[in-house]
């Protein structure tokens, strides 16, 4: 074994511990690889090692590796936005990209539906909480969620799937705990007055995924533990 596969073992066998101690499917929760500053070498290696499904902050830097990732595999992959999107990328985003993790305003979500309309592709998308209220991050306050989900609903090429949230970090796991909960609690909220619920939890990374199984995650955003040190690389 690689030293990445190795890694990867570690952390799903982890993932599958932590949702047996709380109850769930080990297969419901999935992990997105988060390849941000990683080199297409690097993400070449996580493929062969069986993962399928790759996270990026930057529309300028995706542009750049997605290509050179699928000029070294014909393996059909899945590629999420993480990071926060200006409209002003939204026709490239809406190319390049298969999930859209940082939806967090009905203006955004009206330029991915025209950019994606174009295409002809349909966009799954969530939508970002700023759930601990910090200013200097994305996201859309919880009580602005409902009008932000009614918005993508009218979009016929956006489908919400469901909520992503960067909590405020904390040195130890079990002080995002409450971030996590209040997350879950959204999404109950929201599927109340849902005729399909949303099913999808983004939250939980290389240093808190335990916790946010626990706490109901089913998407993890994996980076530093699954590809070790980021590697610096230059965006335009």
């Amino acid at each position: 074994m690689t030293g990445f596969a190795e890694r990867l073992a570690a952390i799903r066998a982890r993932i599958d511990a932590s949702a047996r101690k709380a109850g769930r499917a080990p297969a419901d929760v999935k992990l997105l690889a988060v390849s941000k500053t990683q080199p297409p070498e690097a993400v070449l290696e996580a493929v062969r090692a069986g993962v399928r499904a790759f996270g990026e902050n930057r529309v300028q830097e995706a542009e750049d590796k997605i290509p050179a990732v699928r000029a070294l595999t014909p393996e059909p992959l899945e590629w999420h936005l993480i990071g926060s999107l200006q409209r002003n990328k939204a026709a490239r985003a809406a190319a390049l990209c298969d999930v859209i993790h940082s939806l967090d305003r009905a203006p955004l979500a009206a330029a991915l539906e025209r950019e994606a309309a174009k295409l002809g592709r349909h966009l799954r998308v969530l939508a970002q909480v700023n759930v601990d209220a910090e200013p200097q991050k994305g996201g859309c306050a919880p009580d602005e969620l409902p009008a932000l989900a009614r918005a993508v609903d009218d979009a016929p090429h956006l489908s919400l799937v469901g909520l992503m949230a960067i909590p405020r970090p904390c040195a130890d796991p079990e002080g995002m705990r409450p971030s996590f909960a209040r997350m879950r609690a959204l999404l109950e909220d929201l599927n109340r007055s849902r005729s399909t619920p949303l099913r999808e939890l983004s939250m939980g990374m290389s240093d808190d995924f335990e916790v946010a199984i626990e706490e109901g995650a089913t998407w993890l955003r994996i980076g530093t533990a699954l590809f070790g040190a980021r590697h610096q690389t230059e965006t335009r």
